[in-house]
């Protein structure tokens, strides 16, 4: 990101309001722009320069279009804390064309048993991938908690979606259509049971040592590290698994019941061929209409009243004697 770019003059967040949803929508949409993935190593380099000249005050303190283009080129490319491009599979600019095929496999009718086991580890591989390539790298997992996540994670997709795949169609009190619309919502509820455990297992350290709380100064602009809240750690984890449901959503949810609905109609009669090229459009177009509506639920950087903190945080004045009334924590991934 472009905060990785060293310099005492403090970089706006966002051209946006990131207070409001519509804004947060706008900045998302900017992040996982696909058109990103463009940039070359020259553009990125460009665009350090850039954000270095008017971070160490060589540019009048006004953010011009050029500006908000090179910040974005970096907050699309680059991790926060190496300051080094994520590689490019795994880069939020990367997501829907990164997710797209997994996404078609596992959302493919009547897949069977192995096909099932091979698309919810592909998911799954991916998700950790990502996640990987994402991660505070201050406080990087081990070997052992990454593998026992990943191993957890896909036990509970597979043991969910073959679970459901088994029980849905023993329901002989529901109707036909009722059956393949609950059939076709498998993945969906495979994919959020493996999220939230995912999210609960990476980030259990945070819950049990707490993350940094911050107060900036809004005269000088000023941030003071307030210490660490196991009570912010929980609305960061929480928000986060909460958010990976509502992000998985619309792309599991809304292509399949579509497809059911074009399968009694327009796709009537038609090839496997066919239905798998509708599928992957359906769900392409969704991907990208929807996926910044998602991600904006959550702000990234949540504000909260230090009386809702832990004691600890009652009471902390500033330099100029004033109490600290709010705080703000970084939500993560």
């Amino acid at each position: 990101m472009a905060s990785s770019i060293p310099g005492p003059r403090p970089l706006p967040d966002s051209p946006d309001d990131l207070t409001t949803y519509w804004g947060r929508v706008k900045h998302c949409a900017g992040l996982s722009d696909p058109r990103m993935l463009l940039n070359t190593s020259k553009d990125i380099e460009n665009a350090k320069d850039l954000i270095s000249q008017y971070r160490n005050g060589i540019l009048p303190p006004t953010m011009t279009p050029e500006l908000w283009h090179a910040k974005q080129i970096l907050d699309s490319t680059l991790h926060p804390d190496t300051g080094e491009p994520v590689l490019l599979p795994f880069r939020m600019s990367s997501y829907v064309l990164s997710n797209l095929v997994v996404t078609v496999g596992m959302l493919t009718p009547n897949l069977g048993t192995a096909g099932t086991l091979f698309w919810q580890i592909a998911n799954q591989s991916l998700n950790v991938a990502v996640n990987t390539a994402n991660a505070n790298k201050s406080h990087p997992l081990t070997t052992t908690q990454l593998v026992t996540s990943y191993l957890l994670a896909v036990s509970g997709s597979c043991g969910v979606a073959l679970g459901l795949n088994a029980i849905v169609p023993r329901l002989r009190s529901i109707s036909p259509s009722t059956r393949t619309i609950l059939s076709r919502l498998v993945p969906f509820a495979a994919v959020v049971t493996a999220g939230v455990v995912n999210v609960g297992l990476m980030r259990s350290g945070e819950i049990r040592k707490g993350i940094s709380v911050f107060h900036t100064n809004p005269e000088t602009h000023e941030v003071t590290d307030l210490g660490r809240s196991k009570v912010a750690a929980k609305y960061a984890v929480g928000e986060t698994a909460l958010s990976r449901v509502i992000n998985a959503t619309p792309i599991m949810v809304i292509p399949p019941l579509i497809l059911v609905k074009l399968q009694k109609g327009f796709l009537k009669g038609k090839s496997r061929f066919a239905e798998t090229l509708v599928n992957l459009g359906l769900i392409t177009i969704t991907s990208f209409a929807v996926l910044p509506f998602a991600l904006a639920i959550f702000p990234q950087t949540k504000t909260i009243s230090v009386k809702h903190l832990e004691d600890s945080f009652h009471g902390i004045k500033d330099k100029n004697g004033n109490e600290i009334k709010q705080a703000w924590f970084n939500r993560g991934m």
